[in-house]
Order: structure tokens, then sequence, then C-alpha cells
């Protein structure tokens, strides 16, 4: 196929302004003033595994999306980095690490940061496997040595924005899925924490796997056989209303970005924006899912909170 991009501003819902609340900086004119301050590219759901060409479109998304005229600074990397460790054999995990790791340090040429994903985790789907919980694996060991990270959710700062990098999944011990898309305490606590000791004039961008709020997850399933909406615990957090409570206490918080879902909205409630972006994978390699192509998405940053976003696709 012919290498070729196709730029899209994605639809915004500004959620809340029905109720009477204030449109976002995202839905208003921006403002003439404002700075730009750097580029990153955001790319979720790479889903790499050796089946289905996924290497040479991992290979085509990283190279595509540092090739602008206008290069990103910075690569923020939204989990479920390769196909499958939930409920695939170790001896299949492996090798798909082993395609991620080759990947990654033959085409990334600029500073990345990276978040835990669903499909990332060794074994959670397969508990009933006798002496698998006693693998060193199992569980979030391998995503944290392969991605190189230290702890599974941590903060940094680049070019006038602080970010947080969530960890979206704790084990379920009910549902059959192993996860549930929420913060665990311990987690939690040091996210209040963290937020407080970010001056307040500094925006801050949220990074999760898993959406925190997102208008997608109501297309993500046939999910009203009931006759009722019924969202799955893993599909968005669980626990979005103590996070959205805490976000109101720090109007500093402007942005939070997920994927998960392999579908792209544009959601803004209480002055804070949801974007969902996608999937570079789209269908898994496989087309689209729904509506929704490989694609990544750019975003600039500017120095009075607000963001441009558009979204990308690509072929290879």
């Amino acid at each position: 196929m012919n290498r070729r991009s196709f730029i899209r501003k994605a639809g915004t819902l500004a959620l809340g302004a029905a109720a009477g609340l204030p449109v976002s900086a995202a839905a208003a004119t921006p403002n003439p003033q404002r700075k730009r301050l750097f580029r990153a590219a955001h790319l979720t759901d790479i889903h790499v595994s050796p089946e289905n060409r996924a290497p040479e479109g991992m290979t085509a998304a990283l190279r595509h999306a540092q090739g602008h005229a206008d290069k990103p600074d910075l690569l923020l990397f939204g989990g479920d980095c390769i196909g499958d460790a939930l409920e695939t054999p170790k001896d299949r995990v492996l090798p798909q690490w082993e395609i991620w790791d080759r990947v990654i340090a033959a085409e990334v040429k600029t500073p990345a940061y990276y978040c835990i994903g669903n499909h990332d985790i060794f074994g959670w789907n397969q508990r009933n496997t006798p002496g698998l919980a006693a693998d060193p694996a199992y569980g979030k060991t391998l995503a944290l040595q392969h991605l190189g990270l230290k702890e599974r959710y941590y903060s940094f700062d680049h070019g006038g924005w602080h970010f947080v990098v969530l960890d979206s999944q704790e084990l379920n011990h009910t549902n059959f899925n192993g996860y549930i898309a929420r913060l665990d305490d311990g987690q939690f606590d040091w996210l209040q924490r963290d937020l407080a000791a970010t001056p307040a004039s500094t925006p801050i961008c949220v990074l999760s796997h898993i959406p925190i709020l997102s208008p997608a997850v109501f297309f993500d399933g046939e999910n009203y056989g009931t006759g009722t909406w019924i969202i799955p615990g893993a599909w968005m957090h669980i626990d979005a209303r103590r996070i959205k409570d805490v976000f109101k206490r720090h109007p500093n918080v402007k942005l939070c970005l997920s994927g998960h879902l392999h579908m792209e909205d544009d959601a803004t409630y209480l002055g804070v924006r949801y974007l969902c972006n996608g999937a570079v994978c789209g269908g898994w390699w496989k087309g689209k899912w729904q509506e929704f192509g490989p694609a990544y998405a750019l975003l600039d940053f500017y120095d009075d909170g607000s963001v441009d976003h558009q979204m990308v696709s690509y072929s290879y």
C-alpha cells in the first residue's frame, strides 16, 4: 500500500454545556495570544505480535509519527503494547515483547514515556493455571521490565506542563476478564498528593490506558440487551466519580488521554478535556474497529493550558 496520511479533527462533545455549565476552552475560540510550547504524539494500543504484519505496522506508525515536517518533541505510549499477555501462554508472550523491544530500539528517536495496558499484564486471565501466580513474570512484572519502568504509575514535567501517568488496571477477583478499571487506594492517594504538589499555574495532562470518561464506551459492544445501558467496569474507570472530584479541586488539570476502546472521542466535562485516541493497530491489524482504522494522535500543548488535537491515519 502507498504510504500516505490523513489528518482529521475529532468531533468535540462538550458534556455539561446543556446543563448550563461553561463551555470549555476546547470548544471556544483559541486565545490568539497563546504560545505553543511543544508537540506530542500519542500512540496507544499497538498490540504488536508476530501475526497480521503487526511489526511492519508498528514500524510504519513510528516512522510516520516522527516523520512530520513539524516533528513531535515527545512520544506518549498509551498501553496495550503487545498483542496479549492476559490469557496467552508465556512461551507466546515473550516473543511479543521481543518484537516490541526490537522495533522500539530501532525506531524511537524521540523522548518517550509509557503506560501499562491490560493486555500487557501476564496471566490475570489464567489464574486457574497451577503455579502461574508464583511465576516471577506474573502480573505486571514483564511489562515494567520491557517498558523500562521503575513504577507502574509516575509523573514528570515537560515544556511547562506536568504529566501524570496512571495504571488503570486493578486485579478483579470476581470478573472473568481478570481486571477492573480502577486506581488502587495507594495509587489514588499518590495521585492526590502529586496534584497538590503541582503549582496551580502549571497545566496538567493525565495519561491512562483505560478512559476515565468516554462517550465511545456506549458503542463498544452490545451493552443494552437488558433494556438499559450496561457499561462494564473493565471498559471505563469504575472510580471515575472520585477521580473527577479530585480534578475539580485542581482546575489546572486540563487534559486526559486514553486508548483501550480502539475508538475515538473528544469530551469535555467540568473543564477537563478527555480524549480517547483510537488505536495504532485499528481493528487489531485487521482493518477497522467499527468506524476507526489504524491511527495515532498529534497534540500541540500551549502555555494557557489549551491543546490542539488531530487524529492521523497512516498506511503500511
